[in-house]
Order: C-alpha cells, then structure tokens, then sequence
C-alpha cells in the first residue's frame, strides 16, 4: 500500500452513513489523508431498517477485514424466496439464496442497517476522521484546494471534497451553484429533476415471527406491493406504494408517524403470508416510517474539486436490494483512481488537470453501470406492483415457470462483474461456479454451464423483472418489440 501522506493531499468526506463510512476505510487504506463530516449527534442513529449485503460487497468488506464482524450480526436466509398473491398464498418458490452462495462462494447477508454502521464506525482505524455536528453551509473552491464552511462557525480545508450525504445533498446543491456561476447552463433542469420519487414506502421491522418463514418474500398488489425479510431474530419489511403524480426534492413532502400509521392502517387487513396480516407485524414493530423511494442516475458527478458518491448520485428502488453496494462500488473506484493519481504524482500534490483526469474516468466508469442497475431495480419494482398488465401477465405466466437456477445465474452477471479495490489482497476466499470478472485469466476457459459474459456487455434492453431480489430475464428487440426470455 502505498502512502501519500508527503503529498499533503486531503480530503473532505461529508456524510457519515454507509457510503461515507466506507469511503473512510477504503482511504485509510489507500493512505489518503481525510476527514468525515457528519450532521448528525452519532454514527449510528436508529433511523431506517435492513441493508443487504451481496457477495460483492462481501468481497470489499473483506478487504477492509470486516467481514466477519458483519456477518456476526446478520442471519442465513435458509428457506429460500417466495412470491405471493394478494391473499397470501404462494405463486412461486426458489431456493435463490443457496444458488447464490454457490455461485459466488459466499450469501446475501441481511442485517438491520444501524448495526451495519456500528460495525462500520467500530472498526475505523481512525475514528478521530468522523467529525459530529458538522452541517455544511458553503464550499468554496479555488486553484489551490477547497474550503467547507460549517454551521458551527468551522471550515476544513482540503483538496477534494466527496459528497456522501445523500439524495438530498447540500454537496450536490453547491457543487451545482459552482458550475453554474462557471459556467452558466452546464447544470440544467433536466440534471436538477433526474431523480425523481414516483412511490412512496412504509418501512420498519419488529421481532421475528416463528410462524413464517426465514426468507424474503413478495406479495404483489395491484400499485403497491409488500416486500419481507422474516428472519428468527427479526422480521423486516417494506410496504410500497405508488404516488399519483411524481416529485422532485423540491416539492417533496415531509412526513410524521401519523402518516405512517395512516398508510398502517390502510393496508393493515392485507395478507403478508397464509398466516399472517400486515397489521400483525406492524402492532409488534420496533421501528416504523413513511419515506419516498427516489430514483435516478445523475449525468455529472463531478464539477471541479467536488464529486459524488452514492445516492448523491445514483438512486435506485430498494426492491432489488443493490443501493448499499452500489455505494460501496462507487467508493471503491474512486478510491482506487484517487490512489493511482497521487502515486504518479512523485510526492507533490496532483495537479487541477490530473484530478479532473482522475475524476472524470470514475464517472465514465461508473455511469453505464449504474444506469444499467437502476433500470433493472425498476422494473422489479413496477412488476411487484403490477404496474400494467403486462407485467401482471410477467409475474403469473413467465416467473413461474423459469428454471430455479437461470434466475440466480442471470443476479450473478451484476454479482461477478463488480469492482474491488486494486491494491488490497483479497485473502482467503471460497470460489463460486461463476468467475468473478476482474480475476479471470485471459485464456483459462469457462467453466461448463454458467455464462462468463460481463455486465458490461449486457445490452440496455437486457432487463431482468422480479419478484423481490428474484428475477425475470426479458429483452426488448432492436425494433422495440417485445419478447419474454425463458430458459
């Protein structure tokens, strides 16, 4: 690992969550000398519900050697994933989780998101970095560095700031202004109203039922769905609801708990199992809320000294359970790129034109990606709430009947193609049936009955619909027509 402390490069990290927590551990590595700047009293606040882990952020967790202590915390989902009717009943079973293992030497871990940042802020190797109370009021950026301006009358000074702060980001907000007063026009409407809210959902989680299952489940509705995560320890869920006209962060509403028991009580006679009725869940709940569901996938990620992480950035449905290590993807490249400049840069600070350089290939590698990920969220999310007749028709004549194994197959093509930092030895890991892309050999054939195309190759209209983190491969012909895909 090299170091780059005589470079007296330094950056600024605002946001504390999962992304800017990560971003710390990946720049303890890499040497990078840096600050977190969180708004908040504590690192771990009791706000949210679950967080999945799949098998690539697995990869970078173990990296970080934190794996385990992540996975001390989380439990095997060992009954597989089921797809529900309204009433409850079962439409369709897999035993998707095990497949996943299989292919990729290790499971999806599900774990509620504030232990998730306690493992996070535990294991920093310099909890002095993660600053609290520090809410950012201006940035002012120059040729010779950066200043965050905060609102206890502070500033941090630094090289580059990260915006880690979330879909509603003071950072993006001020990097906007900046280009603009720049270059006027280079940030238009269009850029400002890319991630929109078009579903609004009901989350929380309460103890774990011994009367259901321990899975994740589905049931779908007609414009709204139910998505469970019902372990022994506890039950997660989230109630999805469209929203009759979509909204921007700048209209978006605030809400309370009296809106979260309202939209309780709605849906409180509703089926979640054979057994069960959502209002049971939600009498016996630890933690519950009403949040908009965001999506979208900005077109600029950096302007100057500033870049975006996360959902600062990109924004996806929470069906498919890929935010969280999307974030961690985007962390990790730029961790990887900001390493690279510095080295190269023969102990003097990088120069405004290898930084732009540095910032401008994580953005190039990054964007198809994300765009290609929040598209399939998408989609799973529409088709759980039989968001058209099609794919109502999708989710009770095609899922059904696709092979257990395509559907886990098909969730690896993301899995496997996934980035790692490039410096940090991965150590021991059990091998899976699908290759991971970044360490295959050149000329080592493929193994037998597993495709080995990377994600990157996957065209845009390869878009896969599902139940849950279930999935449905589809595609649309160049001619725009559409066809099912079944094994």
């Amino acid at each position: 690992m090299a170091s780059t402390a005589s470079t007296n490069f330094r950056a600024i990290i605002v946001g504390g969550g999962v992304t800017g927590l990560v971003a710390s551990h990946t720049f303890s590595k890499a040497g990078i000398d840096h600050v977190v700047l969180e708004r908040g009293g504590e690192a771990a606040p009791p706000t949210g519900a679950s967080i999945a882990i799949y098998p690539h952020g697995a990869r970078i967790l173990q990296q970080l050697g934190i794996l385990e202590q992540t996975q001390a915390i989380a439990d095997p989902l060992e009954d597989g994933a089921t797809n529900r009717w309204p009433d409850g009943s079962p439409v369709q079973w897999s035993d998707l989780w095990r497949f996943v293992r299989e292919n990729h030497g290790t499971e999806l871990l599900l774990l509620e998101r504030r232990g998730y940042l306690e493992v996070l802020w535990q294991t920093l190797p310099d909890k002095s970095k993660l600053l609290f109370n520090k809410k950012v009021v201006d940035i002012v950026e120059n040729d010779d560095g950066v200043e965050v301006f905060l609102s206890d009358g502070t500033s941090e000074k630094g090289d580059i700031v990260v915006g880690a702060d979330g879909v509603h980001s003071t950072v993006r907000e001020k990097m906007w202004e900046c280009a603009n007063r720049r270059e006027p026009g280079i940030i238009d409407v269009k850029e400002k109203k890319a991630i929109t809210t078009q579903w609004k959902c009901l989350l929380g989680f309460g103890p774990g039922e011994p009367q259901m299952k321990n899975e994740l489940s589905v049931v779908y509705n007609k414009g709204h769905s139910f998505l469970l995560g019902t372990q022994p320890r506890r039950c997660f869920y989230f109630v999805f609801q469209r929203v009759k006209e979509p909204w921007t962060r700048y209209n978006r509403p605030r809400y309370t708990q009296e809106d979260a028991e309202k939209m309780a009580a709605d849906v409180a006679d509703m089926p979640v199992s054979e057994t069960m009725v959502f209002g049971e869940l939600w009498q016996k709940r630890w933690r519950g809320a009403v949040v908009d569901i965001e999506e979208g996938v900005l077109s600029r990620w950096f302007y100057g000294r500033t870049v975006l992480v996360g959902d600062t950035a990109h924004k996806i449905t929470p069906n498919m359970a890929l935010g969280g290590n999307s974030g961690m993807e985007s962390v990790v490249v730029l961790t990887n790129l900001l390493r690279r400049t510095l080295a190269s840069s023969s102990h003097s600070r990088p120069s405004r034109d290898a930084l732009t350089q540095a910032l401008q290939a994580y953005q190039d590698q990054r964007l198809p990606r994300m765009r290609h990920i929040m598209e399939f969220s998408r989609l799973i999310s529409r088709t759980q709430a039989w968001d058209s007749w099609f794919l109502k028709m999708v989710s009770i004549w095609v899922l059904p009947y696709l092979p257990q194994r395509k559907l886990a197959n098909d969730l690896g093509e993301i899995i496997r193609t996934a980035p790692m930092l490039d410096f940090v030895p991965l150590g021991d890991w059990d091998e899976g049936l699908m290759e991971w892309e970044d360490m295959k050999q050149k000329n080592e054939p493929k193994k037998e009955g597993v495709a080995k195309k990377p994600f990157r190759e996957l065209p845009i209209s390869a878009l896969w619909i599902a139940s849950l983190v279930g999935l449905l491969f589809w595609g649309l012909s160049k001619t725009a027509s559409v066809k099912l895909s079944a094994a």
